[in-house]
């Protein structure tokens, strides 16, 4: 693999047409960046982007990027609306993602002190990590629901506010989805995962203003 500096926050692989690359990477990262951005697949992932059908433009990397499943978490492809393909990777699989900021009334040096602690139990109230299982136990009908109902069928069942579902893109909920079109593995992977932060590029910050 060859990587050219450009300058100081931009790199360049060039298209490799043996590997059937149709368009170069632009990765934009520091040089002390990439030196951690080396230690996985995700440039040769962003080398498979590259290859996709109907890419316009470079495969581009940003400052975040890291392995993923074929596609690399923090890649980005543009394709052609005619020629180009849709590529469920491209999110990381986890469709309606988003960010949420709760806000307190506390002050930086109220919570330095007490760091350690409120972490251990931020861990201890939030269910995450790969296999993690949370505290919603559902069947398979109410799965159903949930894949019809989304965030409104959390809300509905004690689970959050109203404003929960209401800030989620599309109410929280995919219309017209059709439960049927679930695979019977996906149903058992994502089952117990239910109300957990999930693993990966999920998680939970403590921040200060």
């Amino acid at each position: 693999m060859e990587v050219q500096a450009i300058d100081a926050l931009r790199y360049r692989i060039p298209r490799d047409e043996s590997r059937g690359m149709r368009t170069d990477v632009l990765v934009y990262a520091s040089s002390a960046l990439m030196e951690h951005i080396r230690k996985d697949k995700s440039l040769d992932q962003a080398m498979n982007v590259a290859t996709l059908p109907g890419i316009a433009g470079p495969s581009l990397a940003m400052p975040d990027i890291h392995q993923g499943y074929g596609f690399p978490i923090g890649g980005v492809g543009a394709m052609d609306f005619d020629n180009g393909v849709v590529s469920p990777g491209g999110v990381g699989f986890d469709i309606n993602c988003g960010v949420r900021l709760v806000r307190t009334n506390l002050a930086a040096g109220d919570v330095r002190a007490k760091l350690r602690e409120l972490i251990n139990q931020i861990f201890r109230d939030v269910p995450c990590g790969t296999g993690g299982e949370g505290f919603v136990k559902i069947g398979a009908r109410d799965l159903d629901r949930v894949l019809v109902e989304g965030a409104r069928w959390m809300v509905a069942n004690g689970y959050g506010e109203a404003r929960d579902a209401e800030f989620a893109e599309a109410g929280g909920a995919l219309e017209g989805a059709d439960p049927a079109a679930v695979s019977e593995r996906a149903r058992e992977r994502g089952l117990p995962q239910l109300g957990t932060l999930g693993s990966g590029n999920h998680f939970l910050e403590v921040q200060y203003v």
